[in-house]
């Protein structure tokens, strides 16, 4: 499990569903430094046969980081790659912690910070079910779609909210639903790219 797309840097080796290993730093920036000699520090250099990665959204470099070191690991090992994302990792910490909703709906919203001012907003029901699609929103908007729901990730602040605070760690990566973590391996940026084509 690699995880490099917000300001933390962390990996874990699974097996049989339970970590064996792990590490995890807050780094803010340099994940490209840390990543690899923290996979070597696992058991067997955290070789493995089925490997996932944060595709996003967070960190444009981070992302990045950690897909490009997942799928040359993939290759190297002949293991199955496959992603998930950010924001369902901090929906299945905060569930797990109790952070949820607790009208019994499971309701919460994943909220990170983004790039120009912006907000990711993932909102999320039931057994971390998202609700609509990954936004990147002012942070105005964005409390008003989230409303009362309880806030988990980076961006919490930026609207006001301080509810569970928790940084994405590798070794939760258990806690998503299976059908959560089948992403295919590429970046979700969570927004359009600031360069556009060139006019013809």
């Amino acid at each position: 499990m690699i995880e490099t797309a917000t300001s933390a840097c962390s990996v874990a080796l699974i097996a049989d569903g339970a970590v064996v290993a792990h590490a995890h730093e807050s780094v803010a920036r340099g994940h490209a430094e840390r990543l690899i000699p923290m996979i070597a520090g696992l058991p067997e250099r955290g070789r493995a046969q089925r490997i996932l990665v944060d595709v996003g959204p967070g960190s444009f470099t981070g992302v990045r980081v950690g897909i490009a070191a997942a799928r040359a690991l993939a290759l190297a090992w002949g293991a199955t790659l496959a992603g998930y994302r950010s924001t369902s990792l901090l929906a299945a910490q905060a569930a797990a912690r109790g952070a949820a909703g607790d009208g019994g709906d499971g309701a919460l919203a994943a909220v990170l910070i983004g790039g120009h001012g912006e907000l990711f907003v993932q909102l999320f029901e039931g057994q971390v079910s998202p609700v609509g699609t990954l936004q990147s929103l002012n942070p105005a908007d964005a409390g008003a779609l989230i409303g009362a729901r309880p806030v988990v990730g980076s961006g919490a602040g930026a609207i006001g909210r301080d509810e569970a605070t928790i940084e994405p760690d590798a070794r939760d990566v258990l806690l998503i639903p299976a059908a959560l973590a089948r992403e295919d391996a590429r970046p979700v940026y969570g927004r359009a790219p600031d360069a556009k084509p060139a006019a013809a």
